[in-house]
């Protein structure tokens, strides 16, 4: 989505960055729901992935919900009442998917929350970006860079409960891929790429611009055990991992 009217170029910026995070969320959440999906009109159990996504969505999904309902949509009901109502509705729809997602048991049923999901994950996204980041970038009276900095400063880590080992001693000199200058369409595809050309006993470091459960998920699938995993960093502008290529016997 282009933004044609904003109250600066920096307005701009700071609502294409919140659609970019929007894409990155979509780009993670697909995949997991077509594999349940797949994985259920075979017959199979679908419940190792639907756990992946239930997950994510409590990691990265519901934290992100709340820290707008704490503060973007408050500047934007004055502009658009009856539609953040409609939204705040949206979320509540979304966390009772979420539940009932974790709680089913049959591989049809968890399809079809998952499907469900999704379907109005999609729909909710698209409206905060075509209809309510308009209007707040075109707002000379709200500064969405400063929203931006408030909802990460919600949904960063408290020092109390900061797990990563950032402060432990530095990873080897292994090679740094930003995923988050790669266009999302070949994302997975680059970072697949990247690992697949490790040797074994070496490594690489991602640069992710969330924590990347989903996508952690898929290189198990692909390669089973073959990489040790560790986050050096968690947030909240970026997630840096280590992948090392396990040594062969």
């Amino acid at each position: 989505m282009q933004l044609t009217i904003a109250s600066s170029a920096e307005e701009s910026a700071a609502a294409e960055r919140v659609v970019s995070h929007h894409g990155a969320m979509l780009d993670d959440i697909r995949p997991l729901v077509e594999a349940i999906l797949l994985t259920a009109s075979e017959g199979s159990n679908p419940q190792p992935t639907r756990d992946v996504l239930t997950r994510w969505c409590h990691v990265e999904l519901l934290p992100h919900a709340e820290a707008e309902e704490d503060v973007l949509y408050p500047a934007a009901h004055a502009l658009a009442p009856q539609l953040i109502d409609a939204m705040l509705a949206e979320h509540t729809q979304l966390k009772s998917l979420i539940d009932e997602l974790g709680s089913q048991s049959h591989p049809v049923r968890i399809a079809a929350a998952a499907r469900a999901l999704l379907a109005i994950l999609e729909s909710h996204i698209a409206k905060e970006n075509e209809r309510i980041l308009p209007l707040l970038a075109a707002d000379p009276a709200i500064s969405v860079s400063a929203l931006l900095e408030s909802m990460h400063g919600l949904l960063d880590t408290p020092a109390a409960e900061h797990t990563c080992n950032c402060h432990d001693e530095p990873s080897p000199d292994y090679p740094v891929l930003d995923a988050r200058a790669v266009p999302h369409a070949i994302r997975h595809a680059t970072i697949f790429g990247a690992l697949d050309a490790i040797q074994a006993g070496g490594g690489l470091i991602l640069i992710a611009p969330h924590d990347p459960l989903p996508l952690l998920d898929q290189i198990e699938k692909r390669s089973p055990g073959m990489f040790s995993v560790s986050y050096l960093e968690r947030g909240p502008e970026a997630w840096r991992i280590s992948f090392v290529r396990e040594a062969t016997a």
